[in-house]
């Protein structure tokens, strides 16, 4: 017969907002073992046992094979201990603690059981958009700080009713111990409002009054779990010019939520892999390729000049429920104007859109901390990240060396992310934006304070970009001199690209083209088309993109066709794709940037693999004037895609003698051959198309 025992055991990863202490609870009451089960204040789960050797080894088994969907095991110890002197299982108050490496999980979609409870006319959440349960739900967004229990949370402004309190305490119940468990009796409500802020309706009405807006044309900032979204019909041209005029994006593409699969098929195409990913619990965006014979034109207003569309599916029961009254694909947009971190409370909402939104759909529940969309897109079947965020933050990765000093990381100004060391693991934060105004620094900061609260940490170093006038440079220098961390330690751009690739290939050492737009390089020019050969912690440069001129500096980057002055020797033909062909505005700015080049004078010299796909975007007249980020180069993608490929032969000259003969560096001998068949291809075949 199996012995008696009593064993203490302590569970860290992604174990509190998930469902674990309700599964341990089960799991121990069916192997028939007494004890006790909390979170503790480092992000732990604490659990005694008391009971038969064999079922508590049937217990720690299920602990590490089947934990709950969302949860993720990272390690689990187990030490003997003192009879807890217990007869039942029961869960206990947590702990609290300072310090400790527990891991927070992101938001999640709507399960399909809180589904089925939206749809059921017998059920109290019957269209109630805040249902939730333990297996999905808003949780990074709404925690404030650990042990995950409902005072820390946004839900402590919402006590519970009796019968979300019942429902909170049956072990039975799917809702067991469910921190974000709410009723319309009981929990956060709905309000739309009208552009000026004047109430025009609550509850169920404001969703089914919301959708007629929208349905009418109108533009309705819609607050969610981790954000507020710019949203408005599709389908509609003049909507969606709208929003493109008074947000001031008049070609950026705009990501679509389409009420189901079915709608999205028919007018996108589908892989099997994406398909999983748009049904999954994560719900990113996911950019799917719209060509098609029958492509409808609506996606042309949507997503203007690209041959792919961003796309998700709900995530939340106030998105099921707003497409019950709207027909068709709606826009969803990130609700902030360009430079400003999205709006996320009604005052922010009403006053940073004033004269943007026409009606407001909010909400009485506080988002702590702000989470945009994340963006995917699969490649050869594999899935590629553009922006990590929502269902992914605040997840840890491992991290590719070992230290004994913990790291906040601020990187680089644009598209920024900031992250944290701890214990082995890698916590990058939600996207940032631009961090280029002081809205955004104070955002980073914000975001910095939440994570190092959430996991207890105190870095010992600050790390940042090696430009030394980006903000975040600036602001890893204040962290410095506020005097609890060491630094700030810089790293070159194109070495971080580099690192970060080693590190998720699992590898101390590779050769790596960094290709990008911009980066400082450490001889003070613009890098972005490089061959290093790098390590976690060094590198050496051993090839790259010949050097051009940008005339007129960050001109160049809003006007592409800048580049090709440089990068063209014919002053007939430069003339006539800058003037003639519409590139630039006016004989004078031309005749400005001839002098620029011929003279040498404000024209930084770059490596810049994006700003060479530029040029070569306004060469073939594709996008010759830039409206946000990576458009040239996104539109000359988008006008290759079905393009026919043609064999062409590269000058290459060795370059081993500059590396010390170790490598077999190459860089082109001359860029003039490549333009000029490039140049002469577009003279025969005419333009690609029109910027």
């Amino acid at each position: 017969m199996s012995e008696r025992t009593h064993v203490t055991v302590s569970v860290t990863g992604v174990v509190q907002g998930v469902g674990f202490r309700p599964f341990v609870y089960r799991t121990a009451t069916e192997n028939d073992l007494a004890g006790r089960v909390k979170n503790t204040g480092d992000g732990r789960v604490e659990i005694v046992l008391d009971g038969l050797q064999a079922d508590v080894d049937g217990f720690l088994s299920a602990l590490r094979t089947d934990p709950p969907p969302l949860a993720r095991v990272e390690n689990v110890v187990v030490e003997a201990s003192e009879p807890a002197g217990l007869d039942t299982f029961e869960i206990v108050d947590s702990t609290d603690s300072s310090g400790g490496s527990g891991s927070i999980p992101p938001d999640t979609a709507m399960c399909d059981a809180c589904l089925e409870d939206l749809r059921d006319p017998e059920s109290r959440f019957h269209d109630y958009w805040a249902t939730a349960c333990v297996d999905c739900g808003p949780r990074y967004t709404v925690i404030r700080e650990l042990p995950y229990d409902r005072p820390t949370t946004s839900m402590d402004d919402f006590p519970m009713c009796a019968d979300c309190r019942e429902d909170y305490e049956e072990p039975s119940d799917r809702r067991y111990h469910a921190q974000t468990i709410a009723c319309p009796g009981c929990g956060p409500t709905l309000s739309l409002l009208d552009g000026d802020g004047s109430a025009r309706a609550d509850g169920d009405d404001a969703i089914e009054r919301a959708g007629d807006r929208l349905a009418d044309g109108d533009l309705v900032a819609i607050k969610g779990i981790g954000g507020t979204h710019l949203a408005c019909d599709a389908t509609d041209p003049a909507a969606v010019e709208a929003l493109r005029e008074r947000t001031g994006r008049p070609e950026k593409p705009f990501a679509v939520m389409a009420p189901d699969l079915a709608t999205v098929e028919s007018f996108a195409a589908v892989s099997d892999d994406e398909r999983a990913a748009l049904r999954d619990t994560r719900r990113p965006i996911l950019l799917l390729d719209g060509r098609r014979t029958d492509r409808p034109r609506w996606l042309d207003a949507v997503s203007p000049g690209l041959h792919t569309v961003g796309v998700m599916l709900p995530y939340s029961g106030l998105h099921h429920l707003l497409f019950d009254h709207v027909d068709g694909p709606l826009v969803m947009t990130s609700a902030n104007m360009p430079g400003v971190p999205m709006a996320t409370d009604r005052a922010s909402i009403l006053a940073d859109l004033d004269g943007v939104i026409d009606a407001a759909l909010v909400h009485d529940r506080e988002i702590v901390m702000r989470c945009d969309d994340s963006v995917a897109r699969y490649a050869g079947g594999n899935r590629r990240f553009v922006r990590r965020s929502r269902g992914w933050v605040p997840e840890s990765l491992p991290s590719p060396a070992e230290t004994d000093r913990d790291v906040l990381a601020l990187g680089a100004e644009f598209d920024a992310t900031v992250a944290l060391t701890q214990d082995g693991d890698v916590v990058p934060s939600q996207y940032l934006g631009d961090v280029d105004n002081p809205e955004t620094v104070e955002y980073l900061r914000e975001t910095v304070s939440h994570l190092r609260n959430l996991l207890g940490t105190d870095p010992d170093v600050v790390a940042s970009d090696l430009h030394p006038d980006f903000l975040t440079t600036r602001e890893a220098q204040k962290y410095a001199s506020e005097g609890d961390m060491a630094g700030p330690v810089q790293v070159q751009h194109h070495h971080a690209h580099a690192a970060s690739l080693l590190a998720e290939r699992e590898r101390e050492r590779g050769v790596v083209i960094a290709a990008d737009g911009t980066g400082y390089g450490p001889d003070g020019s613009i890098w972005g088309g490089e061959v290093l050969d790098a390590t976690l912690a060094d590198f050496e440069r051993v090839g790259g993109l010949s050097t051009f001129s940008l005339p007129g500096g960050t001109a160049a980057i809003e006007q592409p066709a800048r580049s090709l002055a440089s990068l063209l020797d014919d002053e007939a033909r430069i003339d006539e794709l800058l003037v003639d062909r519409g590139a630039l505005a006016t004989e004078s700015e031309a005749a400005t940037v001839r002098r620029q080049v011929q003279a040498g004078v404000n024209t930084p010299a770059t490596t810049s693999a994006g700003r060479l796909l530029d040029a070569v975007s306004a060469l073939l007249d594709v996008c010759t004037d830039r409206s946000y980020e990576g458009e040239p180069a996104m539109k000359l993608e988008s006008a290759a895609v079905d393009g026919a490929v043609l064999d062409y032969e590269t000058p290459l000259r060795d370059a081993r003698r500059e590396s010390g003969g170790r490598y077999p560096a190459v860089r082109p001998r001359s860029r003039r051959p490549g333009w000029r068949s490039l140049d002469w291809r577009r003279r025969c075949d005419g333009p690609v198309g029109a910027g």
